[in-house]
């Protein structure tokens, strides 16, 4: 109940409610707090010369605020009347709920009656303080307010409830708590207040005095106090005007403006109302569960958020510190190449700084050895050695001239390092928006099966703002297993071959970027057909094939046998399908049965490896498969004849039906794969596809059971 608090209490005093009155807006005031904000206003202005001019409409006329500027706009306070002698020209006070209340002009004339009671300045306006809008008072003043015996109620309820020990209620300050209540004058005393106000003598003396808890239940229990009617005193509510929509009494609409009214018992209308109210608090209720959860979630999302960012926080400290990591790593190797260009360049300037040494102190020995050899006086002997020597002089200067005084290393490190680029991503190194896209929508309108092909589409949902670069499908296995991708892309429509029939798959979708990828859509359920239906294959056919009929009807130009396929591959379960023979001359002998998507064209069905068939003409039957014929079977074909085959990919078994009737045994066991309907023939025969039909039941029906329609292992 200490939210409702707000609701009881005055928004003029701030305080709760005391003899509270109902203005017109709806809106509530206690009656000494109404008069403190009456202003008076100008004769022109008052109900009797609105009246007297033909333009008051009700007992309360709502001013001209653009005429008067009552409500201040820029303070949102209320003022005076400007060049009026009547305004206060006293500074406004504030109320504790921030209310602006103007003191009365003069002080009010001493009196004993009640604020209700007390006169009224002739010609006064009242604003309401919640809504602003503003009316002049007529002759009845504040008398002309219904109380609001309600409200008074649920106060005392409140103030009950609230208070651990009844408080005095005629202590000016403090106030003590109450020993005595008086049930005559349904007031609370502590002692000092019931001996100065409520003396036990005189009339007082009747008064019955009982302890305060005996108090609040004779007045939690007493009975409720009958509203008057503001019109006329003397009457109680009887009625409801439908209209004005307020209780009046019997005199209102026998005498008074509500006689033309539309009115209603006052208890129905009290039944009425109070449903009424409760059904509106049960959407207000809803509403408040809401927001306690939203609040719940918020709260959720603060704690959240402190998490995430101590998260972020740590991440990217350890995102700095990589780099700063790699950064010294790379330091150290970029140090490594200088060191080792350092000491390159250093062994080749001190090899060279050796080899010089050593060809210098050869030079210096030869040039010593020949200056001796100069100073010798035998002439015979020195030409015995003067063209060697001539020719090591020459030889030892030539050496030095071939570049070796030349340095062979510069003294300069020709490395350079580009940190530009790095130093600019340094600079621009920031927060990316980390948005993922929104999650996919499938759009169920045109998504779709087809035997067992499955055509899905989505789209981003209409306000999102983060693009997607591409979705990912994915499938399960239908049989409930794991989902599996089997589509990546930027297109929004796929279709997927190739699945189970009668079949019940699961498909989702997500977007991803290069932030991350969304959630995933909700899950689409997909049911493939139960029963096989194809058409022939152009694609796959020999060039000698005629289609017709929606490649329903094949025929062929040539008089060798050649094979078309269907276009609906099986992997799994049971098929049945029927063929009919439109055309056949010359009794030839076309097969039928299954076959890989490789299997030779040009020539007879089972003839190879990749094909299991049964060829028939008008008499017997054989069975072939990589050009071997087994179980020779009588009983042929015509015109109007109809061929089933039946794949059990169960049992991995084939069988062959001639007009309804099995034709011969089992014809192939252990097939295993992907297989193909299949037909080989030549221009003397034309057949067509039936369309799935479930047959009769016979002596075979365990076989035949299954026709029509595609079982689940």
């Amino acid at each position: 109940m200490e939210e409702m608090e707000e609701e009881l209490k005055c928004p003029v005093c701030g305080s709760f409610y005391r003899e509270p009155i109902i203005l017109p807006c709806s809106h509530n005031l206690c009656q000494a707090c109404a008069r403190n904000i009456l202003v008076q206003t100008p004769e022109s202005e008052s109900p009797q010369s609105r009246r007297a001019s033909g333009s008051g409409v009700s007992d309360y006329d709502y001013l001209d605020l653009d005429k008067m500027s009552l409500y201040s706009e820029a303070d949102s306070g209320y003022g005076s009347y400007g060049g009026f002698a009547s305004a206060p020209t006293t500074p406004c006070q504030k109320s504790p709920n921030g209310v602006r209340v103007f003191p009365p002009a003069m002080p009010p004339p001493a009196t004993h009656l009640s604020p209700a009671l007390a006169p009224v300045p002739r010609n006064s306006c009242i604003t309401c303080p919640q809504c602003h809008r503003s009316l002049i008072l007529d002759d009845r003043g504040l008398r002309g307010f219904p109380k609001n015996r309600v409200l008074e109620g649920v106060i005392d309820r409140y103030q009950q409830s609230k208070a651990a020990a009844l408080k005095c209620q005629l202590c000016e300050k403090a106030p003590k708590e109450a020993t005595v209540m008086c049930e005559q004058c349904d007031v609370f005393y502590c002692d000092p207040c019931r001996l100065r106000c409520h003396p036990p003598r005189g009339p007082l003396a009747k008064h019955r005095l009982v302890p305060p808890a005996q108090g609040r239940v004779s007045r939690r229990l007493s009975p409720r106090k009958v509203s008057t009617c503001t019109d006329h005193e003397l009457e109680n509510h009887s009625m409801y005007c439908v209209q004005c929509k307020m209780p009046v009494c019997y005199q209102c609409l026998e005498e008074g403006k509500h006689s033309s009214h539309e009115v209603k018992a006052l208890g129905a209308m009290w039944k009425l109302h109070k449903s009424q109210l409760s059904q509106a608090l049960n959407g207000l209720s809803d509403r408040a569960k809401e927001a306690k959860e939203f609040l719940v979630q918020l709260r959720n999302m603060v704690q959240q958020i402190q998490e995430n960012s101590v998260e972020f926080e740590a991440c990217l400290v350890a995102q700095c510190d990589a780099l700063i990591d790699a950064l010294n790593r790379r330091k150290a190797q970029l140090l490594a190449r200088v060191n080792k260009e350092h000491e390159h360049k250093l062994k080749v300037v001190r090899d060279q700084i050796s080899h010089c040494t050593v060809k210098l102190r050869q030079t210096t020995g030869l040039m010593e050895y020949c200056l001796e050899v100069i100073k010798e006086n035998d002439p015979s002997g020195f030409l015995q050695i003067s063209d060697a020597l001539i020719r090591r002089v020459h030889l030892t200067e030539d050496q030095w001239g071939k570049g070796t005084l030349t340095p062979r290393m510069t003294t300069d490190f020709d490395l350079s390092l580009d940190n530009s680029p790095l130093l600019q991503s340094i600079h621009q190194l920031d927060f990316v928006q980390m948005k993922v896209p929104a999650t996919p929508i499938l759009q169920l309108e045109e998504c779709c099966t087809h035997n067992n092909s499955a055509t899905l589409s989505w789209k981003q949902p209409p306000l999102s703002t983060v693009p997607a670069e591409g979705y990912i499908l994915e499938l399960d296995d239908g049989n409930g297993g794991q989902f599996r991708e089997v589509y990546v892309g930027k297109e929004t429509m796929c279709t997927v071959d190739g699945l189970h029939f009668n079949s019940t798959y699961n498909a989702r979708i997500k977007a991803f970027n290069k932030t991350g990828v969304s959630q995933y859509s909700k899950t689409l359920v997909l049911q493939t057909s139960e029963v096989a239906w194809f058409a022939f294959d152009p694609g796959s056919a020999h060039s000698d094939i005629i289609f017709s009929n929606d490649n329903l009807t094949v025929t062929c130009s040539s008089y060798d046998d050649r094979v078309v396929l269907g276009k609906t591959g099986f992997s799994k379960g049971v098929h049945y399908w029927e063929l009919t023979v439109d055309r056949y001359d010359n009794h030839p002998d076309p097969a039928f049965g299954v076959a890989r998507i490789d299997v030779m064209k040009d020539v007879m069905l089972g003839k190879d490896d990749k094909a299991w068939a049964m060829y028939v003409d008008n008499n017997r039957s054989w069975f072939m498969h990589n050009n071997s014929h087994t179980n020779r079977t009588e009983g042929g074909i015509t015109k109007g004849a109809t061929i089933g085959v039946l794949l059990d990919l169960n049992r991995k078994n084939l069988t062959f039906f001639i007009n309804d009737e099995q034709q011969g045994p089992i014809a192939f066991e252990n097939v295993e794969g992907l297989f193909f309907p299949a037909v080989s023939l030549n221009r003397n025969v034309q057949v067509s596809t039936v369309p799935p039909r479930v047959t009769a039941a016979s002596a075979r029906s365990a076989s035949k059971a299954a026709r029509g329609r595609y079982i689940d292992p």
